[in-house]
């Protein structure tokens, strides 16, 4: 289902967090388009957080230390990431007015990323928006094979720490079918957001994010012995990390 088209002119931000309060998100038919629509589908994609599926070869990559991850800390190098144009996918939804004010929310500590770095090349991510209990993924990319997985499988395990209670993927896909995403009607999505929410949505304000959930809370979970490195965004996958992804996810194959 599609809402009415907004054109010509930014997104406000206010206007975007009760939107997803209510279940709606924007996107735009392609990275140029001078407007957006909203969306409500019938059939909503989710991955439940005690669901999801860490594979074998999912757990060896993590365990490689192949790659470094890192929350929030180049935001706007995912949100353009994800927005570029690629040999699989020629364009995307996310235009100039989504990109600005997704910019702005994670400025105002609603919108957050996950990075994944080969060395010091971006690899890959995602980003989305966190309310309450819920956290609305937006979009995910990879440039190295493997590199969204172990983005996904980082965000399950902060959600998870954080006591997060409903990851939202807007659209199931044969890729996060394969971590465990699942198609729930519109209504029983509604039933589930409105859990995760509680009374967040009749507080919404940008001067105070109405964050629940603790999206920082997995750097506490590092035994007192380990390094703890520079800063809080800066999460080394390894043996840490999988022991901790391992801890937090349920099915596991």
């Amino acid at each position: 289902m599609t809402h009415h088209i907004r054109r010509g002119h930014d997104l406000d931000p206010e206007l975007v967090l009760r939107a997803y309060a209510m279940g709606v998100f924007p996107m735009a038919d392609h990275r140029d388009a001078p407007n957006v629509y909203w969306v409500e589908p019938k059939l909503r994609g989710v991955l439940p957080l005690d669901g999801f599926h860490l594979s074998h070869s999912l757990r060896k990559t993590i365990k490689s230390n192949r790659f470094r991850v890192t929350a929030d800390k180049d935001f706007e190098g995912i949100i353009r990431l994800c927005a570029e144009s690629a040999e699989d996918r020629p364009d995307t939804w996310i235009n100039g007015p989504i990109e600005r004010v997704f910019l702005e929310l994670h400025t105002r500590g609603f919108a957050h990323s996950i990075e994944v770095w080969d060395g010091d090349r971006l690899a890959g991510g995602l980003y989305g928006l966190a309310l309450g209990h819920a956290f609305f993924g937006e979009s995910m990319v990879t440039r190295v094979r493997d590199a969204s997985k172990v983005a996904i499988a980082w965000l399950v395990a902060r959600l998870r720490a954080g006591g997060f209670k409903l990851l939202d993927c807007q659209f199931q896909t044969e890729h996060l079918a394969s971590l465990g995403a699942v198609e729930i009607a519109r209504d029983d999505y509604i039933a589930l957001l409105g859990a995760a929410l509680g009374d967040t949505s009749a507080g919404l304000s940008l001067g105070s994010p109405s964050v629940d959930g603790d999206f920082f809370a997995l750097e506490s979970l590092a035994p007192p012995e380990a390094p703890r490195g520079p800063a809080p965004t800066d999460t080394v996958s390894g043996p840490l990390s999988l022991k901790v992804i391992e801890q937090l996810t349920v099915h596991t194959s």
